[in-house]
This record gives C-alpha cells, sequence and structure tokens, in this order.
C-alpha cells in the first residue's frame, strides 16, 4: 500500500516561511535538520502531528521560480489545505494580518479562500458543506 507522508511547497525562505506556516497558519514543527545550504524543514497539522508532512521546500532550482510565478500570476492556489469552516478561518487569518487574493466563496459543495503565503504561493483553503 502507498501513502502520502510528505507533500512539498517550494519557498522563497524557509526561515520566513517556518514562521508564516506556524505563527499564521497554526502548523507545528516536524523536522528541522541541516541539509547543505538549507534545511530539511517540515511542518505538520497539530490535529495530526504523525500525520502527512509539509515540506518547506527551497526554490532554488530555475525551474521553481518560473513555475511558481505562473500560478501566481494565473491566480493558481500551489496546494490546498482543509479546514472546518472557511469563513471563521479566513477571519481568523485576517486579523493576524494575511493576505487573501480570493475572499471566502461559496462554490456549491465547497467553500474556498485563497490566501498569499508571503513565500511565492498561493494556498487554496476549502471546506466540504
Amino acid at each position: 500500500m502507498i501513502k502520502i507522508n510528505i507533500t512539498s511547497v517550494y519557498v522563497d525562505d524557509q526561515a520566513k516561511a517556518l514562521a508564516f506556516y506556524t505563527d499564521k497558519l497554526g502548523f507545528i514543527k516536524k523536522t528541522d535538520v541541516p541539509a547543505g545550504e538549507f534545511r530539511w524543514l517540515t511542518v505538520a497539522s497539530p490535529a495530526e502531528p504523525d500525520g502527512v508532512e509539509l515540506l518547506l521546500e527551497p526554490s532554488e532550482h530555475p525551474a521553481a521560480g518560473t513555475f511558481k510565478n505562473a500560478l501566481v500570476a494565473d491566480g493558481i492556489p500551489f496546494t490546498q489545505f482543509a479546514v472546518d469552516d472557511v469563513y471563521a478561518e479566513v477571519e481568523r487569518l485576517k486579523g493576524l494580518g494575511v493576505t487573501f487574493t480570493q475572499e471566502a466563496t461559496d462554490m456549491g459543495p465547497v467553500v474556498t479562500a485563497v490566501l498569499d503565503d508571503t513565500c511565492g504561493n498561493l494556498i487554496q483553503l476549502a471546506a466540504m458543506k
């Protein structure tokens, strides 16, 4: 059986990303070890600390910047996180200074919102109704 244990998001600055993903989004730091000039740096949900980890991957590869910029220019989120209540989460995050490119929007069976992670990515929040 194959299961997902780590997925990545490319970030411009690992320290800034760690602060945003923990202080603003509420993830917990899971792994932080040196890996050459960068770090193997992961965060996880406090609701599932031993669940899927998000690797804050340095966007040093030349293609990463082009890819990220194209997604942002087109308004496409790099990844999606589940929340219980998108409207409440948007208000909580706005109170912490998080910028949204799409407000909480009823899309039929799901409510979504899109935020700027300050590290070069748009991230979608979603909740099934």
